[in-house]
């Protein structure tokens, strides 16, 4: 089943498999069923009528996304690279305690075909795709989106301690363009592709899977709810696998398409 969020003259609207869910319907209502109920929660809430208007983050506004990172054996060597301290990402790499950090907020994440932005005062910005889980609160991986953790890796480059301003910034999150209720085991060996078009032309692709992961899923989901409650559950960005080499940036106007597995999320910079 796959959940979306539209914009409508009476304001943002849920859906299920095409079909408006009640009016009253929110995520963060249906995060606080247990994993096991939670199909049977949304087709109740479901329609006969079908569902239009533009699909949006598929997320509420309070609900928060956070994200992991060196994840992945190409994440670390790129960081590792634009940082020039080889130390502290091997080191994460290879810990038990994973990378965590406060992406956004649902009212800030932007969805499918929006436009996602590089910082005005970076030179070397690049996408990053990931698979996004949606976590109830009880802690259970109920589902998946597809992610872009947008990031200045100058920014972060120079200092290790200016990550949450290469991360965290206007445009900088996008989600979409749905949600994929799935149990965890769907979700470990998903295909992620990114291809990225300037001028009508391809400028950048890449491949990985989820299987390339060194951390499973439900690890980095026990570790970000460690010390924080999460009463409407949550999504966590898990790292992205693909990582364009150093002569690469985004410049406006490029077109950033994330397919993984059976969602593709495409967004603008603007």
């Amino acid at each position: 089943m796959q959940l979306t969020k539209h914009q409508t003259s009476q304001g943002p609207r849920w859906a299920a498999n095409g079909k408006w869910l009640n009016s009253g319907f929110t995520l963060s209502a249906a995060l606080q069923v247990a994993g096991a109920q939670l199909l049977a929660y949304v087709s109740s809430c479901q329609s006969d009528e079908s569902a239009s208007g533009a699909v949006l983050a598929p997320i509420d506004a309070g609900q928060e996304v956070w994200a992991s990172g060196v994840t992945y054996l190409r994440s670390r060597d790129a960081r590792m690279a634009e940082s020039g301290n080889a130390s502290i990402y091997d080191k994460v790499y290879v810990a038990e305690r994973p990378e965590l950090f406060m992406k956004t907020i649902g009212w800030r994440a932007v969805g499918h075909q929006a436009h996602i932005r590089i910082r005005k005062d970076s030179t070397w910005n690049v996408p990053e795709p990931e698979l996004t889980l949606v976590v109830n609160a009880h802690g259970e991986i109920v589902g998946y989106t597809v992610g872009n953790d947008v990031s200045s890796r100058d920014i972060e480059g120079s200092n290790a301690l200016y990550l949450p301003q290469a991360k965290m910034y206007n445009g900088s999150a996008a989600i979409g363009p749905a949600i994929q209720l799935a149990p965890a085991d769907a979700m470990r060996a998903l295909p992620v592709h990114i291809e990225i078009e300037r001028g009508g032309a391809v400028c950048f692709s890449g491949d990985t899977s989820i299987s390339n992961m060194k951390r499973n899923l439900e690890e980095l989901a026990s570790y970000t709810r460690l010390e924080l409650d999460f009463p409407n559950g949550f999504m966590l960005m898990t790292g992205t696998g693909i990582v364009p080499d150093e002569s690469f940036t985004l410049t406006p106007g490029d077109v950033v398409t994330i397919t993984l597995g059976a969602l593709t999320l495409v967004n603008t910079v603007g």
